[in-house]
């Protein structure tokens, strides 16, 4: 069992001993209203979840594999398992019940609970079984009793999160301990909630922004307020309800801000008064965009976060007022990290308006690729700053250029990079290029094989009542760019699609060129 706050519920339950009234979760009630747990409360769910788990005989480092969406019952397990030492693997109800085979395969879970029974036909023979609902931790069926002698320390694995593998597999990413605190203690230095504020968490529970969720909330002695997921399809309601809650700050990727923007735009004024902060990242935020929710929102502070699973997230820097044109900015890093700018030789790089890669030293870096050695010691590489320490930094594959005023914009992956016709092509320039356009509202950029090679595809999306022709846009893309960076194809689309973790799905995009 845990102690003090060097593991993930001994932070985040600090705050119960200095206010055991206060209220931790935030959650609506069927019947209408909240209801509020306190500190003190949360800490007795997660002690008596954390012995229900020592019942089944399960041994340190064991994983548990946590299928539910983000609630008061599945935070209580997953603060449990820390308790008990075990590591605990978070999938959503959303994901395909195929994945998760493949995530259990890939792990070999010693429990699975799920807040649905449907969902615990994943679980191999010999798996413990249990169900998550409000009175707590139901086991069902038990696993092999063994125990273990052992006790957990910072280093041990916290959770695994997986992500889409190159190899067509999902890619299991292990957080210690060590790290996921080190980057709550980061985190809340520079972005703190407040002791009053009232933290929605929007993203599925096998998002890392959900953990960010929990650090901001928990660790910052703040309310917890889990959005119910079918809200985000109904922007008006989602609105209404931030403001019955009470919510103080939002987290979350651009995405969830797009359908207000263009459905309940006119509901936002509400939430002025009250809404402080809003932490955005996951994706680009394109920059119209932004600045309508800033004009709706103008005394809400907006803060980019920037950063990779394998680190959950590195920078978090306000956004300035104005947005730069070239985008939102990255940075600075959190206290005990630091972002290094490298180019291909490994040198820093310095010329503002140069491009290179983002290298992320500091404590709060995964340990490594679940069962993947060979594509840790291509992500964890030696500090060039010097190689013979044997201090491994993360190689992100994030590209960057280096502003005049010292910043970093994002611009692009290393590994999207395409190649047409010889030259190198990142789509996210292309993208902002568009997205410059006057009516455009989103705008996904790939590519595709074409009858004469590699081409580039553009989808579009277009704001109601706006006429923007294929041809106008191409015609401003050649206004700018070189021919080999202007899109063969322009499609229009009513949306962007999206994939479980509310990121772009370029995967459906390109589908959807061979359905039409």
């Amino acid at each position: 069992m845990s102690g003090g706050d060097e593991l993930v519920d001994g932070f985040l339950l600090a705050s119960a001993g200095a206010g055991a009234d206060r209220p931790a979760i935030v959650r609506p009630c069927p019947g209408g209203g909240f209801e509020e747990i306190g500190y003190g409360e949360l800490r007795d769910r997660v002690v008596r979840a954390a012995d229900v788990l020592g019942g089944l005989g399960l041994a340190a480092g064991d994983r548990v594999l946590i299928d539910s969406d983000t609630s008061a019952a599945s935070v209580v397990a997953l603060l449990a398992c820390s308790r008990a030492g075990l590591t605990f693997v978070p999938v959503s109800p959303e994901m395909p019940v195929e994945r998760v085979r493949q995530i259990v395969a890939a792990t070999c879970p010693a429990l699975v609970l799920a807040a649905r029974p449907d969902r615990l036909g994943v679980a191999p023979d010999g798996c413990a079984t249990g169900l998550l609902d409000d009175a707590g931790l139901r086991p069902l069926r038990a696993g092999p009793r063994r125990g273990s002698p052992f006790r957990a320390v910072p280093t041990d694995p916290a959770h695994i999160v997986f992500t889409s593998g190159t190899t067509g597999r999902p890619k299991g990413i292990v957080m210690s301990h060590r790290a996921v605190v080190a980057f709550f203690r980061g985190m809340l230095a520079q972005c703190a909630p407040g002791a009053d504020g009232r933290v929605a968490t929007v993203s599925p529970f096998q998002f890392d922004m959900t953990l960010l969720d929990l650090g901001q909330a928990l660790g910052g002695g703040a309310a917890l307020v889990p959005v119910p997921r079918g809200l985000l399809r109904q922007p008006r309601r989602f609105v209404r309800f931030l403001d019955a809650a009470g919510v103080t700050q939002v987290d979350g990727v651009p995405s969830v801000w797009r359908p207000v923007l263009r459905h309940a735009a006119d509901e936002l004024p509400v939430l002025r008064d009250r809404l402080r902060q809003i932490i955005v990242g996951g994706e680009a935020f394109p920059v119209p965009e932004f600045r309508r929710l800033r004009a709706l929102l103008p005394r809400t502070r907006m803060v980019n976060v920037f950063g990779q699973s394998e680190s959950i997230a590195c920078s978090f820097g306000e956004i300035p007022d104005p947005v730069p044109d070239a985008g939102l900015p990255i940075g600075p890093a959190h206290p005990g990290a630091e972002l290094m700018l490298l180019d291909e030789r490994g040198a820093p790089v310095t010329t503002p308006g140069a491009v290179g890669e983002i290298h992320l030293r500091g404590t709060a870096l995964f340990s490594g690729y679940w069962a993947d050695p060979e594509a840790t010691r291509a992500a964890l590489v030696p500090d060039p700053r010097c190689p013979e320490s044997g201090q491994r930094v993360f190689r992100s594959g994030d590209l960057a250029r280096l502003g005049p005023d010292g910043a970093l914009y994002f611009a692009g992956r290393r590994d999207a990079q395409v190649q047409i016709h010889g030259n190198r092509v990142e789509p996210g320039e292309i993208e902002r290029r568009l997205l410059a356009v006057p009516g455009v509202e989103g705008a996904a950029v790939l590519a595709v094989d074409d009858a004469g090679g590699p081409a580039l595809a553009a989808f579009v999306v277009t704001a109601p009542g706006r006429d923007v022709a294929a041809a106008g846009l191409r015609e401003r893309c050649f206004a700018s760019l070189p021919a080999y960076m202007v899109p063969r194809v322009v499609r229009f689309v009513e949306r962007i699609p999206v994939n479980g973790n509310g990121k772009v799905d370029r995967d459906a995009l390109a589908a959807s060129l061979g359905r039409g």
